[in-house]
């Protein structure tokens, strides 16, 4: 069994389905997606359409993201749209739009609002790792984690979390394209809307992983063990 944490993907249903077919997951995979899955690129609802198809699998454990929390709250608060729209949520609306007319909420089918109030959560552990969006205070368990934290805070070095466990987090983009292994978290959103973006998929165990471009080109690289893991 491998568990697989794909990062930030943004739109980009290319780059998803070509990472997927790389990656070949195996029925005994997890697969856990760290958020944001819309805004910024072309095709939002496909993303999420390949979501739900990965959801009946029951391999897909799915965080919310800072751009699904700025969907979700232009839905319930009209007046926090302008902000979704400048921060890629007009890319969005245009992959939900109808033949002749601009896409607006109401489009988005009934299936994706559940996935996203309902599917994503906030956090997930396992053995030797906890996942998250953005970040995690180092001294406050999961639960009780404020949102803002979970959701928006940048990655910054601090303390690992008392738990003693790897964090894996996306949001905090990196511009080399690479994944960001700071001995206490691994940041695995490499910027796919950039113009040399990739979105990575990380074998959180092995420290394998695999990248696609925006139009479907794959590289792999690997993350090399530290001390304190080989001690595991």
């Amino acid at each position: 069994m491998r568990i697989l944490a794909i990062g930030d993907i943004h739109g980009y249903r290319t780059a998803l389905d070509a990472l997927l077919e790389a990656v070949a997951p195996t029925e005994s995979d997890w697969i856990i997606c760290v958020g944001d899955y819309v805004d910024r690129g072309p095709d939002s609802r496909g993303v999420l359409d390949r979501l739900l198809e990965l959801q009946k699998t029951g391999q897909l454990i799915a965080l919310r993201g800072n751009h699904e929390e700025m969907m979700m709250t232009s839905r319930e608060e009209p007046g926090l749209l302008p902000m979704w729209l400048m921060n890629g949520g007009e890319q969005t609306l245009e992959s939900y739009a109808q033949p002749g007319r601009q896409g607006t909420l109401d489009d988005v089918p009934r299936s994706h609002w559940n996935f996203l109030d309902h599917v994503c959560t906030d956090y997930f552990e396992t053995e030797h790792h906890l996942f998250v969006h953005a970040d995690a205070l180092p001294k406050v368990p999961l639960a009780a984690q404020p949102s803002q934290v979970l959701r928006w805070q940048k990655l910054q070095p601090h303390p690992a979390h008392y738990s003693g466990k790897t964090m894996i987090c996306g949001h905090t983009v990196q511009g080399s394209g690479e994944p960001l292994d700071l001995g206490f978290a691994i940041c695995i959103d490499t910027g796919i809307y950039l113009p040399d973006g990739k979105l990575t998929c990380l074998d959180v165990e092995s420290g394998e992983y695999w990248q696609s471009t925006a139009t479907g080109e794959i590289n792999t690289g690997r993350i090399s063990p530290r001390a304190d893991e080989d001690a595991r």
